[in-house]
């Protein structure tokens, strides 16, 4: 009898040709999956836009410098306190710590990456100076609140007021 010394290469154990197709496909295909996530979650979330009709703010750019000089020399003091709670208070005095009356207040509180939470508010004036509103409560979280307080003779923006908030529950 005589025995073949010659290896059997029909059951070879090591890395073959299927094994490192099957490693490829998987390490791209996690890839692709994981980057289709990412670019679904960015466009679902954020619509990129920055500004609302920039080329017309870009046009207003120097009245809104000018307006921003005319609020610097009013000099009034704003406090605005808003609560998680849906309660807000703003509480206006003038350089000579008097207050400000008979103002036409709109406050809008939103949140600083989207418009869908937005909420715009009439102030009241409940006392002089002091102007009040409420709405239903804010999640916890950072809000930006900005406030128009206008003249009802002049339609013109008197002051404006941004505030960033956070709330807690």
């Amino acid at each position: 009898m005589h025995r073949s010394i010659a290896p059997d290469v029909s059951r070879s154990h090591g890395l073959q040709g299927w094994h490192v197709l099957a490693i490829l496909l998987g390490f791209f295909g996690t890839i692709f999956a994981v980057n289709g996530y990412f670019i679904f979650k960015s466009l679902a979330t954020h619509s990129g836009v920055v500004s609302e009709e920039p080329y017309r703010k870009g046009l207003g750019y120097n009245q809104r410098i000018a307006a921003n000089d005319r609020q610097a020399t009013l000099d009034w003091r704003a406090d605005l306190d808003v609560k998680a709670t849906g309660a807000i208070r703003l509480s206006l005095l003038d350089a000579g710590g008097h207050p400000i009356v008979n103002e036409r207040v709109a406050l809008t509180v939103g949140r600083p990456a989207t418009r869908s939470f937005d909420r715009t508010i009439a102030l009241t004036e409940t006392a002089p100076g002091i102007y009040a509103g409420t709405t239903h409560e804010f999640a916890a979280g950072t809000w930006i609140a900005d406030a128009d307080v206008q003249d009802p003779q002049n339609p013109e923006t008197d002051y404006r007021i941004r505030r960033r908030l956070w709330l807690t529950p």
